[in-house]
């Protein structure tokens, strides 16, 4: 895997004690990104390195890229999905640590600590100049309730504020419940004696609070970013705080980084610092350590918790087992079918249809849509394979309390063709307990026969008959009735592959309906 940027040591570590090898390459020009990315499975970067479709374009074997970090700016998301690379961050490796400096240039844009410093240690005692106010009483105004929003809210409470939120993903309930009150973003800048900003940087917001916004603010307003830099006009801002329309800001990002110039950076009123937010050596270390960790999940093919780019929640304990599972079922099912079908459903029946049960359905995916694509499917990309293939996906729950025999239970439809398995015994043990609407329990191995015939005496002699004679043994097989009478079906598990002949010998045999290969 290749590293452009500097990462905590301890995250290599994880890394290399996991078996894989890190190159760490900083400082590589574009044109050198994109040689050395060949052959790298992995890519770790942090807000420097552009990966753009260029640099995925010269990644062939790239499976994931990890940001060691919460922004992705400098990731392109949508050219990542497309390729089927996953994209991974650490969206909770720094959020105590911007919102403690959060708290720190608040309260220095309040008591104006880096101007009074600076005099000081020139030689100038200006206590008089340098008066500040309190935050005892004062309104705060939070853009953003996320993560770090709710632990500057934490924080801000205890020094006795107002506090008032903009946040259209928040519900008026769940902020109550913080005892916040949930505004509109220009009763936002219209109320607050503080304004902090905690909103992603998309193309809603950038250059949200500008001039029109400013001019809507009280006086005594200061500004606070440690979001993401472009959010706040930066020129609007500074004649804003220059002209006595707003009293104040404090700014850790800016538009352009890094940056030792801007119309900022000579107005009294406001105080600056190098994007500092995450610059501490908890959240240097945390960010390597989670992003360590995704990588080595992705790596094995697991679900990945902070994959950005795949729609599905986590897997709980609960649901965890059950992904393998639904993912062999997938390619089980397409083996079955000569012409891709026009729809496939995922059923999750019993405790796992009382969760969010999207990651199983893409798990479902994943396996199904391998056994029959040409290009690598990941979690990311197997919904767009679908839709380029012209598959309906459908998910269907049901809860525990239904009818089933099963306490959980994972059935797959596509077509004239379903299969269904759970997992068994304190060793959670798969077991295939339904296939073509027949009832049948056997574990499910990489090659597999199903055989569907009359429900008549001697089928079972004559298909064993016919294998045997043709040297073929069977580790595993069970039969099932339909659960409507007439023909029964056979799930058989050689021990070695069936050839096309003995294939051909099986259905001209009389009282054979069907015969399908499963291939996992």
């Amino acid at each position: 895997m290749l590293v452009s940027e500097e990462l905590a040591e301890r995250g290599l570590d994880r890394l290399r004690a996991a078996g894989h090898e890190v190159d760490v390459r900083v400082g590589l020009t574009p044109d050198e990104l994109r040689d050395a990315i060949k052959g790298a499975r992995a890519l770790i970067v942090r807000s420097a390195t552009q990966v753009d479709d260029a640099l995925l374009e010269a990644g062939l074997d790239l499976v994931v890229v990890g940001r060691a970090g919460v922004g992705l700016d400098n990731v392109d998301v949508e050219a990542a999905t497309k390729r089927g690379v996953m994209v991974a961050n650490a969206p909770e490796s720094n959020i105590v640590s911007a919102a403690e400096h959060t708290m720190a240039m608040l309260l220095a844009v309040a008591r104006n600590v880096p101007q009074a410093h600076a005099a000081l240690v020139q030689g100038r005692w200006e206590r008089s100049r340098w008066e500040g106010v309190e935050l005892l009483d004062k309104t705060l105004g939070i853009a953003g309730l996320g993560r770090i929003g709710k632990l500057v809210a934490q924080r801000a409470a205890a020094f006795g504020m107002r506090i008032i939120a903009f946040d259209p993903f928040v519900s008026a309930e769940r902020a109550r419940a913080m005892n916040i009150e949930l505004v509109d973003i220009d009763r936002l800048v219209q109320e607050s004696d503080f304004l902090t900003i905690h909103l992603p940087k998309t193309k809603e917001t950038v250059g949200l609070i500008g001039r029109d916004m400013l001019l809507k603010a009280k006086p005594n307003l200061r500004i606070v970013n440690v979001a993401r830099g472009g959010i706040v006009d930066e020129e609007a801002l500074a004649e804003a705080v220059s002209g006595g329309v707003i009293a104040g800001a404090a700014l850790d990002v800016f538009a352009k980084e890094p940056t030792t110039e801007s119309p900022l950076f000579s107005v009294p009123g406001i105080v600056v610092t190098p994007h500092l937010g995450a610059s501490t050596t908890e959240a240097q270390d945390k960010a390597g350590d989670d992003i360590a960790d995704m990588i080595n999940l992705a790596l094995a093919g697991d679900f990945v918790p902070y994959a950005v780019n795949i729609s599905a929640a986590d897997a709980n304990e609960t649901m965890k087992p059950f992904l393998p599972l639904a993912e062999r079922l997938g390619r089980l099912l397409a083996s079955m079918f000569e012409v891709t079908p026009s729809s496939l459903e995922v059923i999750a029946t019993g405790e796992i249809g009382s969760y969010d049960t999207r990651i199983l359905t893409l798990a479902a995916q994943k396996g199904f849509f391998s056994a029959i694509h040409d290009e690598p499917v990941t979690f990311v990309n197997a919904p767009q394979v679908a839709t380029s293939l012209g598959v309906e996906i459908k998910e269907s729950k049901v809860p525990t309390g239904s009818t089933s025999d099963y306490v959980n239970l994972v059935t797959l439809r596509a077509g004239s063709h379903s299969i269904a398995a759970t997992l068994v015994g304190p060793r959670r043990q798969a077991r295939i307990v339904m296939v073509d609407d027949h009832v049948t329990d056997v574990p499910p191995a990489d090659n597999m026969l199903v055989v569907r015939n009359d429900d008549r005496p001697g089928v079972i002699g004559l298909v064993g008959t016919l294998l045997g004679n043709a040297g073929v043994n069977i580790a595993d097989m069970d039969v099932g009735r339909a659960l409507t009478p007439g023909t029964a079906l056979m799930v058989i598990a050689p021990t070695a592959e069936v050839t096309a002949d003995v294939l051909a010998q099986l259905r001209a045999a009389a009282g054979i309906i069907e015969v399908t290969t499963l291939r996992a």
